[in-house]
């Protein structure tokens, strides 16, 4: 079993990444949607707000209209296109949120503690969450029917209603819960970076037990990535790897070992 996360981010293709997975089986697709979500909330006059955890974390803060233009993007545009475009190359893609049948659940953050102008701060009515159970029976039922789960948040909360969450980590909950072998992700960089502006510094393998100390490298969305994939590790995902969306065979090329490799 394989789980295959694409980045949101600009520059990252999907026409690429369709092609090659017509030469595979037994997969789960999930996605994200950044760029297009920061696009859309700037033409809808609701420009995105983005804050910095105490631990380093960037993400989306997330109150109730950014909620509603994240379900409009993530669940609309970007998922129905995903789904579009593998159908036309042949693959029985259907397309999911985390809502659907509860297939990715979690609790709602009550807050959470920022730095903000060297300062830190609790921030309430943040709509997000991790995901914390994942509906193993639906997506075999899709599986086994031969189907491809094309997934994307928003999750639901255990007390109801739509969260935002992280799709790296997402995607890390969805393999681990499915016994997945690989999970590899893929974005608009080639791996981990020692220095971020150099693509010939690529860190190519990265030991299970010396992923921590790895973290200093990561900057921005690669600390998602690398907290994503610790996770996928611990849950019992024997090997990720961390690839570039921006070439002819993606994840042909990531299997081959092209990218930062984690086992």
């Amino acid at each position: 079993m394989l789980v295959i996360k694409i980045g949101g981010a600009i520059g990252t293709g999907f026409e690429n990444l369709a092609e090659d997975l017509k030469d595979y089986k037994d997969f789960v697709l999930v996605h994200g949607g950044s760029h297009e979500m920061n696009v859309i909330s700037e033409k809808l006059d609701t420009p995105p707000k983005f804050v910095t955890s105490v631990s380093g974390h960037v993400s989306r803060y997330t109150d109730e209209d950014t909620l509603n233009v994240l379900k409009m993007v993530y669940s609309g545009k970007v998922n129905k296109s995903i789904v579009e475009t593998m159908r036309r190359k042949g693959i029985n893609a259907v397309g999911l949120t985390g809502l659907d049948g509860g297939l990715l659940r979690g609790k709602r953050k009550e807050s959470i503690r920022i730095v903000e102008g060297g300062k830190r701060k609790i921030l309430r009515g943040d709509n997000t969450g991790k995901v914390e159970e994942v509906n193993v029976h639906l997506l075999k039922l899709l599986l086994d029917g031969g189907y491809v789960p094309v997934i994307t948040i928003p999750i639901e909360a255990f007390d109801g209603g739509p969260l935002n969450a992280d799709a790296d980590r997402a995607a890390a909950a969805i393999a681990a819960n499915l016994n997945a072998d690989t999970l590899v992700i893929l974005s608009n960089v080639p791996g981990l970076l020692k220095d971020p502006l150099d693509e010939n510094s690529l860190i190519e393998n990265i030991p299970k037990a010396q992923l921590e100390r790895y973290m200093e490298y990561a900057q921005k969305r690669m600390k998602k990535k690398i907290l994503g994939a610790s996770e996928a590790i611990a849950g019992g995902v024997k090997k990720v790897i961390l690839g570039n969306a921006n070439q002819t065979k993606p994840l042909s090329a990531a299997l081959a070992g092209k990218g930062t490799v984690i086992e």
